[in-house]
């Protein structure tokens, strides 16, 4: 009896460990889209979040995709000069974190 619920316990790890996988998966393909509505990696010169809101330094903002960036859950974008400011929510923290690591490193 015991070893059907340590069975079971291990299934639902396992399930829920699979479904963090997949959730990581979709948040690094949203934020690849993201990145090229934005013009692509060389076109991000900058970024800074606060709480829900990122301010990205653009080198060309006219190649930017606003329509896009809206579908993906974008809830407001303002353009100043050559920056953007972007109503993310949540995912603004996540965006930062994905450009820092994965685009503006690999710039140096």
């Amino acid at each position: 009896m015991i070893y059907q619920y340590i069975i079971i316990v291990a299934v639902l790890l396992i399930v829920a460990f699979a479904i963090v996988k997949l959730n990581r998966k979709d948040i690094n393909i949203e934020m690849n889209k993201l990145v090229t509505y934005l013009g692509g990696k060389k076109n991000i010169l900058d970024i800074e979040v606060n709480k829900s809101r990122c301010k990205i330094t653009l080198k060309d903002i006219s190649i930017v995709n606003k329509e896009a960036i809206q579908k993906l859950g974008a809830k407001g974008i303002v353009e100043i000069d050559n920056q953007l400011k972007i109503i993310l929510g949540s995912n603004a923290k996540t965006l930062k974190k994905y450009i820092d690591e994965y685009i503006l490193d690999n710039k140096k």
